[in-house]
């Protein structure tokens, strides 16, 4: 695995295109994503407004509800920061609206869920890795180390809830 080039991230068209799926949830066409992507609503650590982003879920455990999205852009992604400045906030997956705590995950648990997510979505983690800037030959080992490379985050339902 080598770092190639980190990615800026998007703006002009790229970025309308990139929070097109924002508008999509707010149309409440969420579950037109499966359980693939989630909507995080969060908070500006600077302006205290809200904001939202749309995230591949990288994995969901059914058992305790949580889900693990990662950081694409790095852990100086906007919600990334905002979500370990404010933990307690919410995820819309589907129709459904979850109250949740982010919850960072170490280097090594990170390379462990994209060690898993690249055998299950095989062209999209060689298309996810090649856009986040790193080259990979393939390999489990080498996915695991672009994990560690990346800041993954644990969304842990919460006793207050879920609302439909």
């Amino acid at each position: 695995m080598e770092i190639v080039k980190r990615p800026a991230p998007p703006t002009g068209v790229r970025r309308l295109m990139f929070r097109a799926p924002i508008y999509l949830y707010r149309l409440r066409l969420g579950w037109l994503f499966g359980g693939r992507l989630l909507l995080l609503d969060h908070r500006g650590r600077v302006s205290g407004k809200p904001r939202q982003v749309v995230i591949e879920v990288v994995e969901h455990d059914s058992a305790d509800g949580s889900y693990v999205v990662c950081s694409g852009f790095g852990p100086k992604a906007a919600w990334y920061q905002n979500v370990l400045n404010a933990p307690e906030t919410s995820i819309r997956v589907g129709l459904r609206t979850i109250q949740v705590t982010a919850e960072p995950l170490d280097s090594d648990e990170g390379g462990e869920f994209m060690a898993r997510y690249a055998p299950r979505h095989p062209r999209a983690a060689r298309k996810l890795v090649r856009f986040m800037g790193f080259a990979v030959d393939g390999s489990v080992e080498d996915y695991r180390e672009v994990g560690r490379q990346l800041p993954f985050v644990r969304l842990c339902p919460r006793l207050d809830g879920v609302r439909a």
